[in-house]
């Protein structure tokens, strides 16, 4: 069984598909890849916001869920997702970005010798900004080109995932043993695993907390995590060892987009392992429309009629603007 080599994409529930396109796209930078439906609830849109051509490792994606409550934030829950930026510099330029914009945040701080900053979206869903600065491992994305952010100063990818537990050796076995990463620091309560080449894009947080009341699930909160696999055999891999642990999991997963599988081996959090492809570049959309149509994998075209009346119309379409690049 080959290691784990990074985080692939984390899913997150909205209140409003319309309004996180907007702070994804305008705000934060990030290209919408696949507009499509929950394949597991099809009332409902799937988004997928990623690098310049949906690179794994780049991408968090939404369900768009707007009658549901909104999330209470507490334990057993992953807690905060975060995104790279290339330098410390960037880290500045996101702090004038997010005061011309209203976007609640922190300062600029420092986490395991990494600068980072913690920001909020309109449905209070946690997020991070992570410095790539003098920080080696795992390769991350490249800036969506057409973005209003400056390419310097540019989202490339995922950085660090939070989870805030209560059982910390629990936490701590399944991270190293069953999923064979790495303690690499602590401090006080928090703890940092690494996989793969490590870095920003293939890194665990996990805070303690004994006392947190528990979690509950709804927009603004994170759905599961996904962690990177080269292909399907890997996929069968990790269908043997867990089944050898005895752990309950979903079996092979085909999302057209990627193959998966998934399984909860803590309370509360969904994991997920997922391959490189084959990717969002697909019979439905090249590379300059990524994003614009409502694209369905193939089980699921016959119904596009059906589809089409269960779900609101939403405009993505982008190739006729143009994004001014802006400086604060």
């Amino acid at each position: 069984m080959k290691p784990l080599t990074g985080i692939h994409h984390v899913t997150a529930m909205t209140s409003s598909a319309e309004k996180i396109y907007v702070f994804f796209t305008n705000i934060l930078g990030l290209r919408l890849v696949k507009k499509t439906i929950n394949q597991d609830d099809i009332h409902a849109y799937h988004l997928f916001f990623a690098d310049d051509v949906g690179s794994p490792g780049t991408d968090m994606t939404f369900f768009d869920f707007p009658d549901t409550q909104q999330a209470v934030k507490g334990n057993n829950e992953i807690s905060r997702t975060s995104f790279r930026v290339p330098s410390d510099e960037a880290l500045k330029y996101w702090l004038k970005r997010f005061n011309h914009y209203k976007v609640k945040h922190g300062d600029i701080e420092t986490l395991f010798d990494r600068r980072v900053m913690m920001f909020e979206d309109f449905d209070g869903q946690s997020y991070a900004l992570f410095s790539d600065q003098n920080i080696p491992g795992v390769a991350s994305g490249t800036p969506w080109i057409k973005s209003p952010v400056p390419n310097e100063y540019a989202i490339t990818g995922l950085g660090p995932i939070f989870f805030t537990v209560n059982r910390i050796a629990s936490m701590h076995h399944i991270l190293s043993e069953v999923m064979a990463m790495r303690k690499t620091d602590a401090v006080d309560n928090v703890t940092l695993y690494e996989m793969g080449e490590g870095g920003n894009g293939a890194s665990v947080i996990v805070i303690h907390d004994a006392d947190l009341a528990p979690g509950y699930q709804g927009y603004g909160a994170v759905h599961h995590v996904a962690f990177r696999v080269d292909d399907e055999k890997d996929i069968h891999a990790w269908i043997k060892h867990l089944d050898a642990l005895g752990a309950h999991h979903s079996g092979l997963v085909d999302r057209f987009y990627f193959k998966s599988l998934y399984t909860r081996l803590y309370r509360g959090i969904l994991f997920e392992f997922a391959t490189e492809g084959p990717g969002f570049i697909d019979d439905q959309e090249d590379y300059e429309t990524l994003g614009e149509t409502l694209a369905l994998p193939p089980k699921f075209r016959n119904a596009r009629d059906n589809i089409e009346t269960l779900i609101r119309p939403i405009n993505t379409t982008r190739t006729h603007k143009t994004f001014k690049k802006e400086y604060f």
